[in-house]
């Protein structure tokens, strides 16, 4: 007799995607088991004319997910990492890790043109500070456009809102089959990615013996050391509040690279910095990398934003 699992999702386009994904490969590892899935509405899918750093960041397309894990409503949540908190909520865990789809951001550009030729004050649709304040680092002149909703609403304001161009996770643009509209892939030298950002979180119940040995399978060893160290990095600076924070590790055989990013709300001001180390110590470097930050005068400008955003 096979068992039903429920995963609990959000009910956007590409979150039904991914749930869809963790669903279909569940059921091929375990033919025994069937997956069904639960929609559950989050208030960041509920609030969407005010940008996230205003209403809380982090944690907003979440936490009734996790509610409804800790009561036992779901066996499973899948959410996009980069809207993971730093902290996770007692009882609950990361039970795997999938391998992670490309990291970097891209630009849509309404006219085709990459972020270098678009012309004077070019007006591009984001809320991501992190991405607004290395757009106007890479860029002064640019104008930055509110821009929230699911993918195919950005796409369709992007035409309807007369703006140039708008920038996207390529994770989720590819997901949804939609690679054709990518103008460019934002070198992470210009455009460092958020930390996370194109992996799958498959939260479950700490220590659930029925949830456990299924994550076995799913769980991808590489992906789950970069984000562990980027995770570490975020803890250590913000844990929850939405900032102008990116990290991206990478993993070499045995050694693992992490660079990571702080800067103001106008990009004028940003700290930089990379570390590598042994791939065993992932959490280690993170935090390491993190320090050297804040001693670079991370922390000034975390205080200040702070002040700004609060």
């Amino acid at each position: 007799m096979g068992s039903t699992v429920t995963i609990g999702t959000r009910g956007s386009k590409l979150a039904l995607w991914q749930a869809n994904w963790i669903k279909d490969r569940l059921e091929t590892l375990h033919p025994d088991t069937q997956v069904a899935l639960d929609i559950i509405k989050t208030k960041g899918d509920k609030i969407l004319d005010v940008p996230l750093a205003k209403v809380g960041g982090k944690g907003l397309f979440v936490k009734e997910i996790e509610e409804a894990l800790l009561d036992g409503r779901v066996d499973l949540a899948v959410h996009s990492m980069k809207d993971m908190p730093a902290e996770i909520p007692d009882g609950l865990c990361i039970g795997a890790v999938p391998e992670r789809e490309a990291p970097m951001d891209v630009l849509i550009a309404r006219k085709g043109l990459p972020l270098n030729q678009l012309g004077q004050n070019p007006r591009i649709g984001t809320s991501s500070l992190r991405r607004a304040a290395q757009l106007r680092h890479a860029r002064p002149d640019v104008v930055i456009v509110p821009l929230r909703g699911n993918l195919d609403t950005r796409l369709r304001k992007l035409d309807d809102e007369q703006m140039d161009a708008i920038v996207l996770a390529a994770a989720g643009v590819r997901r949804l089959g939609l690679a054709d509209r990518i103008t460019e892939v934002l070198s992470p030298d210009v455009m460092l990615p958020a930390v996370g950002q194109g992996a799958l979180c498959v939260e479950t119940r700490a220590g659930d013996p029925v949830m456990a040995p299924l994550m076995v399978l799913l769980d991808h060893a590489v992906t789950r050391r970069a984000v562990q160290a980027e995770r570490a990095f975020l803890a250590r600076l913000e844990g929850g509040c939405q900032v102008p924070i990116a990290g991206h590790a990478t993993l070499d055989g045995d050694r693992l690279r992490m660079t990571g990013l702080v800067a103001d709300l106008d990009g004028r001001t940003m700290v930089r910095h990379t570390l590598d180390g042994p791939a065993d110590n992932a959490e280690a470097i993170g935090l390491a990398l993190a320090e050297r930050l804040l001693e670079q005068g991370a922390g000034a400008i975390l205080d200040s934003l702070q002040t700004e955003i609060h």
